[in-house]
This record gives structure tokens, C-alpha cells and sequence, in this order.
């Protein structure tokens, strides 16, 4: 993330494009640094864990396992109780504090078509056929390929938390 300046760009693009809201509450990445430019800054998204830690510890369902990883959120179906959020191992499910719904990365492409020093890209993740890339497409209100998003220093080494 060398190339971050911290714009949060990326964040008011999914918020906006993605959740129909304008603000960075929503977004499903989130910029964050320790001291600003001086000691850079880190995205907090989605690894796309299989199996996902937040779809296991959702006690109502409302998490569902995309195939080439991630997951989709039916937000009807959430009770707003955070497990979700807890489970997740890289900070990456974002509570909205005004209604208390989850947020996390669908990886669309979205910040990254938005990102204004290509700090950010997608890896695409093999599918085993067009059947199962098409199931694995949905994700809620919007489309998104089987695909993990990453910076663009470390996106060759995103991957399952372990």
C-alpha cells in the first residue's frame, strides 16, 4: 500500500455503488493507518476464507458460502447480534453503528475501478465450470465473480486465514 494516500477513494465507491449509501460506514473495505502518511496504510477486506468464519458463527443464516469464496449477506435474515463481525479473523465485517447491520466485501471490482494510484486488484479464483461460475456470481444486490480482492503489494499472497 505504498501508493495509498489515504483518499478512502475505494470506500465511498463501494458504499455509494455498492450499499446505495454515500458513506464510509457501508463500505465493505475500509482504509485505516496507524500515523497517516508517514507510516502508510492497510485495507481491511474480505479474504474470502473457505470456510467462512462469519457465515459459521451467524446464528440466523443470513451468511451463505459463494463459491470461489466470500459470501453473500441477506440482510432480512440478520438480528444485528455482531457474531458475525467477532468471527471474522481480519476485521473485515463492518457493523454499521446507526442500524447495526453488517458490511463486507463482495469483491465486485468497484474500489479498484475507483482507486486513483491502483493501490488495490482483484485475483481471480478458478472456477470449475460456467455452471458454477454463475452460481457462484450472486451476492445479494449486486454481481460479483468468484474472485478475491487484495492490494496491490500482497494480492498475489491473499488468501484463507488461517
Amino acid at each position: 500500500m505504498e501508493r495509498c494516500i489515504g483518499c478512502h477513494a475505494c470506500s465511498l465507491a463501494c458504499a455509494r455503488l455498492v450499499h446505495k449509501r454515500l458513506s464510509w460506514v457501508t463500505a465493505g473495505i475500509r482504509i485505516t493507518s496507524a500515523g497517516g502518511l508517514s507510516t502508510g496504510f492497510e485495507a481491511r477486506l474480505c479474504l474470502a476464507c473457505d470456510p467462512a468464519p462469519c457465515a459459521q458463527a451467524c446464528p440466523t443464516g443470513a451468511y451463505a458460502q459463494r463459491k470461489g469464496g466470500g459470501v453473500k449477506v441477506d440482510r432480512s435474515l440478520c438480528i444485528r447480534c455482531g457474531r458475525c463481525a467477532e468471527a471474522c479473523p481480519v476485521d473485515a465485517v463492518h457493523m454499521d453503528g446507526e442500524t447495526g447491520l453488517p458490511y463486507v466485501c463482495i469483491h465486485c471490482g468497484r474500489c479498484v475501478a475507483f482507486c486513483p494510484h491502483e493501490c488495490i486488484e482483484l485475483v481471480d479464483q478458478p472456477v470449475a465450470d460456467a455452471a458454477s461460475d454463475e452460481a457462484g456470481r450472486e451476492t445479494g444486490d449486486d454481481k460479483a465473480l468468484p474472485r478475491k480482492a487484495g492490494l496491490v503489494n500482497d494480492a498475489s499472497e491473499v488468501g484463507h486465514a488461517d
